[in-house]
């Protein structure tokens, strides 16, 4: 990374420690892929599970952000998420590496509609919505 983006990584992660700790929540995210082929005497194709931890601040989409159909009233705006701290989870425990988020992740139990990332490439900002 480069100075800036070491420089607000630091900078914010102390401050979800500190002073924003009320409005910083963590997270979990589920992710099922496939892991080979098609199986046609089974009719399966194997799946693994893996995720990502994280923690960031959920709320809510403002009126002009919401068109009806990529983001709706009640979907759930997670923002303010530290590039530098989303970590893949392999069996429970994090792995060191970092992880990006996807269209169709769950995370806390809702599904991953959109992702976007600031300019500065230091937060995730993600529209969740629920079943």
């Amino acid at each position: 990374m480069g100075y800036i983006q070491d420089k607000l990584n630091s900078k914010l992660a102390k401050a979800y420690d500190g002073k924003l700790a009320d409005a910083i929540k963590p997270f979990e995210c589920v992710r099922s892929t496939a892991a080979g082929e098609y199986d046609w005497e089974t009719g399966e194709t194997p799946i693994v599970t893996t995720g990502y931890k994280g923690r960031g601040v959920f709320g809510s989409f403002n009126r002009e952000e919401v068109d009806g159909v990529k983001i709706l009233a009640t979907d759930v705006k997670l923002s303010a998420v530290l590039q530098s701290e989303l970590l893949v989870v392999v069996d429970g425990e994090p792995t060191g590496e970092l992880a990006a988020p996807e269209v169709d992740d769950v995370i806390n139990g809702l599904k991953v509609k959109s992702v976007g990332r600031d300019p500065a490439s230091v937060t995730w900002t993600m529209a969740l919505r629920g079943s």
